[in-house]
C-alpha cells in the first residue's frame, strides 16, 4: 500500500551515488554564485533576487539533470533570451501589468515551443521582465543582454567545466561517449526486457533522469509493437512484379 501510495505521488527511487548529489550540489554553488555577482554589478536594488530566482532554476536543470532535453545548451540560451525579449517587449506595449505578465509567458512558452527550446526557467524570466520594478524596467531591451545574456552564459560555462571534471557527466549530451548501438537489419525479433532490466539500466547510468522504468517500459513496448505490425504488414503486402 505505501510503495503504491509513493508511486502515485510520483515519488522516484532511482538510484543515485551521494557523489553524484554532491557533484550537482556543487555545480549549483558556483554557477548560482557568479550569477548574484553578475546580476548584482548590472542591478543593484530588490530586482536582483528576481532575475537570480530564475537562474536558480535553470541551475537545477544544468547540474540535477544534466542529460535532459530542457537542460540543454540551446534550450538554456534560447529559451532565456527569447522569455526575455518577448517579456520586455509585452512590458514596453502593454502599460497593465496584470494583462502583460500572463500575455508575455503566455507567449513565451508559445515561442520556445516553436522554435525547439523549451526551458522552463523561460517562463519565470518572461514573468519578471514583465513586472520587474522601475529599475529593471529603465534597462529595457538592454534587460536581454545584461543581465539575462550575461548570466546564461556563466551557468552555461560552469555547467560544461563541471562536465568536463568528470566524464561520465553528459553535458551538453552530444559530448557523450555512450554510444548507441545499431541493430543488425538481420534482427528481426527484439529479446524480451524485463521491468528490472529497465531498472539496473538506470542504476548504472548514476544521474537523475526525468523519466522512470515504467515509462521506458511502455516506450519499449510500443517501440516493438510498432516494428512488429510494421514487418506484418511488409510480409502481406502484394509484391509487384516487373513486365516481361
Amino acid at each position: 500500500m505505501l510503495r503504491k501510495l509513493l508511486d502515485l505521488a510520483g515519488v522516484d527511487f532511482t538510484p543515485i551515488s551521494h557523489g553524484e548529489r554532491w557533484i550537482s550540489i556543487s555545480g549549483a554553488f558556483f554557477g548560482i554564485l557568479l550569477v548574484y555577482l553578475c546580476s548584482s554589478y548590472f542591478l543593484h536594488g530588490q530586482d536582483v533576487p528576481l532575475v537570480v530566482a530564475s537562474m536558480g532554476a535553470s541551475a537545477v536543470l544544468l547540474f540535477a539533470v544534466p542529460h535532459g532535453a530542457l537542460s540543454q545548451p540551446w534550450a538554456l540560451v534560447g529559451g532565456q533570451l527569447i522569455s526575455a525579449l518577448i517579456g520586455v517587449t509585452c512590458s514596453e506595449l502593454i502599460p497593465q501589468v496584470w494583462l502583460a505578465v500572463p500575455v508575455a509567458v503566455a507567449l513565451a512558452v508559445g515561442a520556445m515551443h516553436y522554435l525547439r527550446c523549451i526551458h522552463p526557467p523561460g517562463g519565470a524570466t518572461a514573468l519578471v521582465a514583465a513586472m520587474g520594478g522601475p529599475e529593471l524596467h529603465a534597462l529595457g531591451y538592454g534587460f536581454v543582454l545584461e543581465p539575462v545574456l550575461l548570466n546564461v552564459l556563466v551557468i552555461l560555462v560552469v555547467a560544461v567545466v563541471f562536465s568536463w571534471m568528470f566524464p561520465w557527466r553528459r553535458y551538453p549530451a552530444f559530448l557523450s561517449e555512450d554510444k548507441v548501438e545499431t541493430p543488425s537489419e538481420i534482427i528481426t525479433a527484439y529479446p524480451a526486457i524485463s521491468h528490472e532490466d529497465f531498472v539496473y539500466a538506470l542504476s548504472q547510468i548514476d544521474s537523475f533522469i526525468d523519466v522512470n522504468e515504467h515509462d521506458l517500459m511502455r516506450i519499449y513496448q510500443l517501440a516493438t509493437k510498432h516494428h512488429t505490425l510494421g514487418n506484418e504488414l511488409a510480409s502481406t503486402s502484394p509484391k509487384k512484379h516487373g513486365c516481361s
